[in-house]
C-alpha cells in the first residue's frame, strides 16, 4: 500500500522532501520533527514523531519514533539547565543528550567536543580542576566533579563524572558525564561573599571611628569631682552622643582654671556630624584654651574664636556659650554665639537667662570681624546655671519656644520631685535625672548639659 494513501496527512510534512532527497542524493536524511495527524476507532490523534530517511539500495528506508519523550526530555534539560553526554575512550565518539547543545551554549556548526577538547573551550582557571577530576575518573575509577566555566558562553558548570566499565573492576572504557549550569548560584555566591566583605569592611571601619570617638570623647569632655570647689562651684555633665555616628559629635564642654585665679566655662556644638563635625569641635575647643591665657574679657575671646572658625572654611560653623566666673564677685559673664542661652534654676523656679545687650551674636565662622557683648549673672549659694546643646531639647517640627518652656518644666519637675543632693554626686544625679526625662527616639543629634551650682564664697 502506497504510503501516503496509508497516511494521507503525511503528504503535507517534510517526509516528501526527506524521501526525495534521500533518493536522489543517496544520504540520510533527518532526524527531523513531523506533526501528523492519524484516523483511529476513537478519532483524529495527533502526533509528534522524530523521523529518519535513510538510502537501501534500490529503496528507501523510513523510520519514526515517538517524539513526545524526547520533546519532554529536551525541555527538560533547558528548564533545570542540565545535560549529559558519555566519550567512548576506544574511538573517541560522543553521545551527547538531546539539549547538550543549548545548555552548554555551543553553536550548531560546531562539532560536540570530545573529552579533551574541553580543555579548549575552558578558561584557564577551570583547568586544574578538570585535569584532576579526569584523572580521578579514568585512573583511579571513582566518580568525581568539579566547576568548569566554558569561554564560549561564560557560564560555569558543575561537571559529574563517572567511569563506564565492561565489568566491575574492568578498565574503563568511557566516561560518562552530567553538566549542571550553576551560573546564576555562583554570581549569587560572589554577590554574597563581596556584601559580606564590604560588610566586613563596614565593620571595620564603624570599629575605627568608635575607637577614635573613645579617645576624642575622653579628650575633649571631661568628668567632674571636686576640681572646682576652689571657686565655690561644683559641676556635673552629661554627654549623650547620636547614636547614628559611632558615639561621637560636636558638642564639647569645659571648664579651666586660668593663671588670673578666675575660670573658663564653655559649652559649644559644632557644626555637622560624626568625625568631621569631632574635628571642627576639637580645634574651637583647644584654640579657646589658648587664647583664654591672654586674659581678655570674654567677648574679645569670642571674637577671636569667631576668626579661628572662620579662617578653617565654609563649613566651619559652630555655636557656644563661652563665660568667665569671678568667685571673688560670684559673677558669671558669659557671651552668646548663636547658642541657646544658659538657664539659672533658683529657689526652684527654672528661667531661661536674659540675652546680652545687642541680643545673641551670630554663630561662630560665619562672617569675620563680628563684635560679641557680654551677659553678667550674679550667682547666690545653691543657684544651678544649665548649659546645653540644642540637641537636648529640640523637639521636630515643635516650635522652638515650646521647646524651651519643656525643658524648663522639665528642670524644674526635677528640683520639686528630688532636690539635688549637696556635694558633686547630688548634682550629677540631678543631671542625670533630668537629661533622662527630656531624651529618648526623637532625638537626632548629640545631647549635652552641664551644670554649675554655687557651694560658697571662692
Amino acid at each position: 500500500m502506497p504510503l501516503f494513501e496509508r497516511f494521507p496527512s503525511l503528504a503535507g510534512t517534510a517526509v516528501s522532501r526527506m524521501l526525495v532527497d534521500a533518493f536522489r542524493l543517496r544520504t540520510p536524511q533527518g532526524p527531523e520533527m513531523v506533526e501528523w495527524v492519524m484516523s483511529t476507532r476513537s478519532g483524529a490523534v495527533r502526533i509528534n514523531d522524530e523521523v529518519r530517511v535513510a538510502p537501501c539500495g534500490d529503496h528507501v528506508l523510513l523510520t519514526w519514533e515517538r517524539g513526545d519523550r524526547l520533546h519532554m526530555a529536551g525541555a527538560a534539560q533547558r528548564l533545570v539547565r542540565t545535560c549529559w553526554a558519555e566519550w567512548n575512550l576506544g574511538d573517541h565518539g560522543v553521545e551527547p543528550s538531546r539539549g547538550f547543545r543549548q545548555v552548554l551554549g555551543l553553536v550548531d556548526d560546531i562539532a560536540v567536543p570530545a573529552l579533551l577538547d574541553l580543555a579548549t573551550a575552558a578558561t584557564p582557571d577551570s583547568l586544574p580542576a578538570l585535569y584532576q577530576t579526569l584523572y580521578d575518573v579514568i585512573l583511579r575509577k571513582y566518580t568525581a566533579e568539579c566547576e568548569l566555566r566554558l569561554s564560549s558562553s561564560e557560564r560555569t558548570f558543575r561537571m559529574v563524572a563517572e567511569p563506564v566499565r565492561v565489568a566491575p573492576g574492568g578498565l574503563v572504557w568511557a566516561v560518562r558525564a552530567v553538566f549542571i549550569d550553576v551560573t546564576s548560584d555562583r554570581r549569587r555566591r560572589e554577590a554574597a561573599q563581596r556584601s559580606a566583605s564590604e560588610a566586613r569592611r563596614g565593620h571595620q571601619r564603624v570599629e575605627a571611628v568608635a575607637e577614635i570617638a573613645d579617645v576624642l570623647r575622653e579628650a575633649v569632655l571631661p568628668h567632674f569631682q571636686d576640681e572646682l570647689d576652689a571657686f565655690g562651684l561644683e559641676a556635673a555633665a552629661v554627654y549623650r552622643p547620636d547614636a547614628r555616628e559611632a558615639g561621637v559629635g560636636g558638642d564639647w564642654y569645659k571648664a579651666r582654671e586660668l593663671p588670673d585665679g578666675r575660670l573658663l566655662i564653655a559649652l559649644g556644638d559644632a557644626r555637622g556630624h560624626g568625625l568631621e563635625a569631632a574635628t571642627l569641635m576639637a580645634k574651637l575647643r583647644y584654640a579657646l584654651a589658648g587664647l583664654a591665657y591672654t586674659e581678655e574679657p570674654v567677648e574679645r575671646l569670642t571674637q577671636w574664636l569667631n576668626e579661628v572658625a572662620c579662617a578653617d572654611g565654609d563649613e566651619s560653623t559652630a555655636t557656644a556659650v563661652i563665660a568667665r566666673y569671678h568667685p571673688e564677685r560670684s559673677l558669671l559673664r558669659w557671651t552668646c554665639a548663636g547658642h541657646p542661652r544658659p538657664v539659672l534654676v533658683r529657689g526652684g523656679r527654672a528661667t531661661q537667662l536674659p540675652a546680652p545687650d545687642g541680643g545673641p551674636g551670630i554663630s561662630l565662622g560665619v562672617l569675620p570681624d563680628v563684635a560679641y557683648t557680654a551677659a553678667e549673672t550674679p550667682l547666690e549659694v545653691d543657684d544651678i546655671v544649665l548649659m546645653y546643646s540644642d540637641g537636648l531639647i529640640e523637639r521636630r517640627p515643635t516650635d522652638p519656644d515650646q521647646d524651651m518652656d519643656r525643658f524648663l518644666e522639665a528642670a524644674e519637675h526635677c528640683c520639686a520631685e528630688a532636690a539635688p543632693d549637696a556635694g558633686h554626686a547630688g548634682l550629677q544625679n540631678y543631671v542625670e535625672w533630668l537629661v533622662a526625662r527630656l531624651d529618648g527616639p526623637h532625638r537626632t543629634d548629640d545631647a549635652t548639659l552641664l551644670a554649675l551650682r554655687r557651694i560658697g564664697t571662692g
